[in-house]
């Protein structure tokens, strides 16, 4: 298996992205929920590739959980779901990226095993994933608020399940790909 796609969080969202996109129109949100079920399986849940990581177990747990109170529910009873598919969505992995500061950041479980790390570069690590993990949480609550203003306000709707999260996102990824290499010269100018 190609080593990027093994260490890239971008194919961790990739079911999260296929939710937002078919979830973008009345009743279809428990569809994409569906969609997302599979791509987590299709994409091999990463944990047969790198193990276990927090984004896969809350990608699983969540979209199961939604697709089940779909089934569960009435038509009429979760209608809710097509207003706030986005903020709850967007608000769970939010959640996730918050909780796991406590213990491992979720972006250094897709971050290359390096054998015999000095300390100065576990602590350089450390900090560097803590600062990717609280931007994506941040990234995450924005976008958590903008499908909430969408859902309140549908003439912003171009801007806020758009325009102003794909800049976003786009913008996050390019930290998540340019911020590590930074941080690790910047670390070892410090030490070296």
């Amino acid at each position: 298996m190609d080593e990027w796609f093994e260490r890239s969080p971008f194919i961790g969202f990739v079911p999260w992205i296929i939710y937002w996109l078919v979830a973008d129109g009345p009743s279809t949100w428990m569809f994409g929920a569906i969609c997302a079920v599979l791509a987590t399986v299709l994409l091999g849940v990463s944990a047969g590739f790198a193990g276990v990581r927090l984004l896969d177990v809350v990608t699983v747990v969540f979209f199961s959980g939604v697709t089940v109170v779909g089934l569960i529910l009435g038509s009429t009873d979760r209608d809710w779901m097509d207003t706030y598919a986005t903020t709850l969505s967007s608000g769970v992995l939010a959640a996730m990226a918050l909780v796991s500061l406590a213990f491992e950041p979720f972006t250094a479980q897709y971050a290359p095993p390096e054998a015999g790390r000095q300390e100065w570069e576990e602590t350089a690590f450390r900090r560097t994933n803590q600062v990717l993990t609280l931007m994506w949480a941040l990234v995450f609550a924005l976008i958590a608020v903008l499908g909430y203003v969408a859902a309140t306000s549908p003439s912003t709707v171009h801007w806020t399940k758009a325009v102003i999260p794909v800049v976003v996102i786009v913008g996050a990824i390019g930290m998540t790909q340019i911020y590590p290499g930074r941080a690790r010269a910047k670390a070892r100018d410090t030490h070296g």
